[in-house]
């Protein structure tokens, strides 16, 4: 129960992160939620516990919407902010995340320009991956590499160059004579684009809960007959949340695709790496949906 609560709450932050971007605002960096998309943007977020508001113009210009207090009542700078920018009154608009998403809505409308909001922002990517590992936290006394293969879906606000992601993949480990081990894994994670170009993207990224199905053999002597070898084959499965970091990066081909080189497990939180020095390399090709 206890793991089904943690997979719960790292999931819905993943998914959070998601809808957030970074920004630079009088020297200001900060996290925000694009709340509507259009001719005028509406991002926002709670900083410090304290609701902030911010629009953005086509050209990029973001100013922040304020309302400081006066010796009676409030200046409500934001109205004179809106007025400017849209030549619309903003008298009957509050300071509300409700009440400036559809005056803004409205007046993206009017335009003639779409728009849409944050709740239909998801994009995607579908692709393939093959790779080596030596399995770095499983018991691997040989240290042999083994071949593994895999697809991955991954997921983010839909815009021209998300940084934030989650994804979700289920790879396939072989076994080999040295290392009579293979494993099954699907895992939920979530990555941030570090370096972010149109051409290329570095990544950092962690696989937040997994599920694993694993099959190993054991060869032993025959503690009657010596001279006969006995082998066994256990499966098992589980179900973690190991925070298992790695590195990645999107090399873009063509319009749609990219060539991806990852790092998949370099080590983990709650999982303890084995005696081995982590190797675990993929290079794959995913698309837009």
């Amino acid at each position: 129960m206890k793991r089904i609560i943690v997979f719960l709450g790292l999931f819905l932050l993943s998914f959070s992160a998601i809808s957030q971007e970074t920004y630079t605002v009088k020297n200001e960096i900060l996290e925000l939620k694009t709340e509507v998309e259009g001719k005028l943007d509406l991002l926002w977020n709670i900083i410090d516990g304290n609701y902030r508001y911010f629009v953005k113009t086509e050209t990029g210009d973001i100013q922040e919407l304020v309302n400081t207090k006066a010796d009676k009542g409030y200046n409500e700078e934001f109205k004179t902010t809106l007025n400017s920018l849209t030549g619309n009154s903003a008298e009957a608009v509050n300071l509300t995340l409700f009440s400036l998403k559809e005056y803004i809505m409205a007046y993206n409308e009017s335009m003639g320009a779409s728009y849409s909001t944050n709740r239909a922002q998801l994009g995607g990517r579908l692709g393939g991956f093959v790779g080596l590992t030596n399995s770095p936290f499983a018991e691997n006394p040989e240290n042999a590499s083994v071949p593994f293969f895999g697809a991955e879906l991954e997921f983010f606000q839909k815009k021209e160059m998300p940084r934030h992601a989650g994804f979700f993949d289920v790879r396939h480990a072989l076994d080999s004579d040295d290392f009579p081990y293979s494993e099954t894994q699907l895992a939920l994670g979530y990555r941030y684009r570090f370096i972010n170009k149109p051409g290329f993207n570095i990544y950092g990224q962690v696989k937040l809960v997994t599920y694993s199905f694993a099959r190993v053999e054991y060869t032993y002597l025959d503690s009657e007959d010596p001279g006969v070898l006995i082998t066994e084959t256990e499966t098992g499965s589980t179900f973690e949340a190991p925070l298992i970091f790695g590195l990645g990066a999107d090399i873009k081909v063509g319009s749609n695709g990219y060539v991806t080189l990852t790092y998949g497990e370099i080590i983990a939180a709650f999982i303890d790496l084995q005696d081995n020095f982590p190797m675990d390399f993929a290079i794959g090709y995913k698309f837009n949906l």
